[in-house]
């Protein structure tokens, strides 16, 4: 059973997977309040399914980029519960997780975040037959105005994408393909199974040292 906790950005997700089946998958729009939502959820959780942390085991946590008091919150409360019971530990980067729940495409995929005063987190992947979405590069803090005139080629975007957003990508790009809402939502369900295959592979973090992976501004 592993556990999946995503406070990244503004959009909360948590979920308790077994490598068969999803038991619980909650996901929503929080308001900067991720400190005071994040224990009861899971209480909430732990309630709903009647799984302990007794019952888990790993824990699967987005680790960036995102929100510094995001990230905190969610790592925190990952490593409380990783250390307090000897788990294994799995941080994921934030936007391996909508790449990961997209299908295959022709076109390269572009997944993004809001991070605030109209900054974005941006990394581009290119498929791979072996093993799905690959970044190319280390993700970016950008702006649309500056990544909408880089990528003037066909291309995919999925991830927090506005009405707003979505109206400039179709205006300066109409090669440009966007994932619906719906497809390319971060959901913690596809954090847990990132977290199941990593496990199965031995691939985990060190609880200790596990930090935050911010991006700063340029310069």
């Amino acid at each position: 059973m592993i556990l999946a906790i995503d406070t990244a950005t503004n959009w909360i997700g948590l979920a308790l997977h077994d490598g068969a089946e999803v038991l619980a998958e909650y996901g929503w729009r929080s308001r900067r309040t991720q400190t005071v939502e994040l224990a009861p959820a899971v209480a909430q959780l732990w309630n709903r399914t009647g799984v302990a942390a007794a019952d888990l085991q790993a824990v699967a946590v987005a680790i960036g980029p995102g929100s510094y008091t995001g990230l905190r919150v969610g790592l925190a409360l990952a490593k409380g519960i990783a250390l307090g019971h000897s788990l294994p530990l799995i941080g994921v980067p934030t936007l391996d997780i909508v790449a990961s729940a997209v299908r295959r495409l022709d076109t390269d995929l572009v997944v993004l975040a809001e991070a605030g005063r109209t900054r974005l987190w941006a990394g581009q992947y290119q498929w791979s037959d072996k093993k799905g979405w690959e970044a190319g590069d280390e993700p970016v803090l950008t702006n649309w105005d500056e990544l909408l005139v880089r990528l003037q080629v066909p291309v995919a975007f999925a991830g927090e994408i506005s009405t707003g957003s979505a109206k400039l990508i179709r205006r300066a790009n109409r090669s440009a393909t966007i994932i619906s809402p719906a497809g390319s939502v971060r959901r913690a369900a596809v954090l847990a199974e990132i977290g199941h295959q990593r496990l199965k592979a031995k691939k985990v973090s060190n609880a200790d040292t596990l930090a935050p992976f911010y991006l700063r501004e340029p310069g």
